[in-house]
């Protein structure tokens, strides 16, 4: 193939949300139009299956066959785009080779990983790397990590806009969500708690909330953490523990520290479940809360570890029905606090299962943002964030096609 004759390149295109992020692009863009992609894997058979599923001139989409292991293949598949977008979780385990070469051959990466282990090998190995490159990866594009970090970003431009200053503290609460989880997102998370079990200094890095934030001078402020049910004024009642939180609130950290701590050196930030007030409230915040660590601290003993693996959790390959993924929604809500005392709120929801519906839109999105809104003058080389690397052109592109909304309140 000719040296960039795709604009980006779809790699494990065959794996639940690959096949639903496929669809998606095949909707926007379909095939042989102005916009040039192409759909790769280590599977010719599945491949082709995956390309007669999409519509009439599907079998004419270019398809790679490359292995996630092998990096001569990785380099010639790297030649031919100028984006690549991964789906190949869990990326500890597979998606580590992908980003080493995108880093040396100065190709634009992103994914949807919510791995913040991995997230930190990548970015200690390959950072420097990516920026003499002109390489910009992009990691925690789906839902972990686009509404929470895009929905700081919003907040706070809205914050400086009337107060003249950003807000120091900004809570997201979950108003209403509804969604699966599929096998993949579930290997993914085994796998962290598989490597903390090997590993137990990992512990400490994951619960770092400034795990993968660039170093600074700054002192860093001490950051508040929704462990267990609690009262909160804010949310007008209880909440509970939000599993996404342990990778959401590090991302929205390392924009700050990106952005030259643009919402401030003693910014503090966390994410909770809302159950609502009174006595119903505070018990399913309490149910939330026990069920979540009951399901963590199973997963980290290897022997319950399998049995969940085998019998209660779904397996790689599968996930929410179709039906399902149509019929789900988030809402989330910002509440963020001056430094002066000034009260600033936001909204953002979403109109599909948060996890894949939504996931695959705000992937396509965000895939093309990189390939064809932001130039590398813009942003350079390195290791960015959604907000950071994409940011309001991102937020234009999801409320305009992804079915996302981004609305001040009050």
């Amino acid at each position: 193939m000719p040296t960039q004759s795709h604009h980006f390149v779809v790699f494990g295109a065959t794996s639940f949300v690959g096949q639903i992020l496929c669809r998606y692009l095949y909707q926007r863009h379909g095939v042989g139009g102005d916009v040039k992609w192409a759909i790769a894997g280590r599977s010719t058979t599945k491949l082709d299956q995956l390309r007669q599923t999409l519509g009439a001139d599907g079998r004419k989409l270019p398809m790679i066959v490359c292995d996630a292991a092998d990096e001569t293949a990785l380099r010639e598949l790297c030649r031919t785009t100028g984006v690549v977008v991964s789906t190949v979780g869990p990326y500890a385990l597979y998606g580590s080779p992908l980003v080493k070469v995108c880093a040396e051959t100065g190709t634009d990466y992103c994914d949807l990983t919510g791995e913040v282990q991995w997230i930190k090998r990548m970015i200690d190995a390959h950072e420097a790397t990516a920026k003499a490159s002109g390489a910009r990866i992009v990691h925690c594009c789906g839902f972990d990590s686009i509404p929470s970090d895009l929905g700081v970003h919003f907040l706070q431009r809205a914050a400086i806009a009337k107060f003249g200053q950003p807000a120091q503290r900004v809570k997201l609460r979950i108003k209403a969500m509804k969604g699966g989880f599929s096998g993949g997102t579930v290997a993914s998370l085994m796998n962290v708690l598989r490597e903390v079990s090997a590993d137990p200094g990992l512990r400490k890095v994951l619960g770092d909330p400034y795990a993968i934030a660039p170093k600074t001078a700054a002192k860093r402020a001490r950051q508040p953490d929704v462990r267990f049910a609690q009262a909160d004024k804010d949310a007008r009642g209880w909440v509970a523990p939000f599993v996404m939180s342990a990778i959401n609130t590090r991302i929205v950290h390392r924009s700050n520290g990106l952005s030259g701590l643009a919402y401030g050196a003693d910014f503090a930030y966390d994410e909770a479940m809302a159950t609502g007030a009174g006595f119903k409230g505070r018990l399913m915040a309490t149910g939330i809360a026990l069920g979540l660590g009951g399901f963590m601290v199973a997963g980290a003993i290897g022997p319950t570890r399998s049995l969940l693996e085998r019998y209660v959790v779904p397996k790689p390959g599968e996930g929410p029905s179709p039906k399902d993924q149509e019929t789900g929604f988030y809402d989330f809500r910002f509440i963020g606090r001056t430094a002066a005392g000034d009260t600033v709120r936001a909204k953002v929801t979403g109109d599909r299962d948060p996890g894949y519906g939504s996931t695959a839109k705000m992937l396509g999105e965000a895939v093309a943002c990189l390939a064809f809104d932001v130039s590398k003058t813009e942003v350079p080389g390195g290791f960015w964030t959604p907000a950071t690397a994409l940011g309001d052109k991102l937020i234009e592109r999801l409320q305009a096609h992804a079915g996302l909304t981004f609305e001040m309140q009050g």
